[in-house]
């Protein structure tokens, strides 16, 4: 059984910061790509990082963009967001992901994702 559990979310003020990990069990992690997503109350789920299963490669949301960093432990089989100047707009749920495909990388869409974890929440309060 595959399982991916997000942690590291709660209440943070305007500024501060958070990093969020995504314990995965059960796959094959260095074989699958892995990505963050939100969804905010009343709005899609959307994409904020994602990084392919070598680690070599990186993308970010513009939304996010300089100011988060993805990462992975392929020997915690663990992926990791830290995101820095949060702002209220980053309010959601926060899951990971994880996809399994022949070239190694990740996408931005969701219905390409063959697991998903439950989500932490964050809140950032003005």
């Amino acid at each position: 059984q595959v399982t991916l559990v997000e942690s590291g979310g709660g209440l943070v003020q305007t500024g501060g910061s958070l990093r969020l990990s995504c314990a995965t069990s059960g796959l094959t992690f260095r074989n699958y790509a892995m990505a963050w997503f939100r969804q905010a109350p009343g709005k899609e789920l959307e994409f904020v990082a994602g990084i392919s299963r070598d680690g070599r490669k990186i993308g970010y949301a513009a939304s996010v963009k300089g100011r988060s960093t993805i990462a992975r432990d392929n020997a915690k089989l663990t992926v990791y967001l830290q995101v820095n100047s949060l702002k209220p707009e980053d309010t959601a749920v926060y899951s990971c992901a994880a996809r399994s495909t022949s070239d190694g990388d990740y996408s931005t869409k969701t219905n390409t994702y063959n697991y998903w974890g439950q989500g932490t929440q964050v809140t950032v309060s003005s």
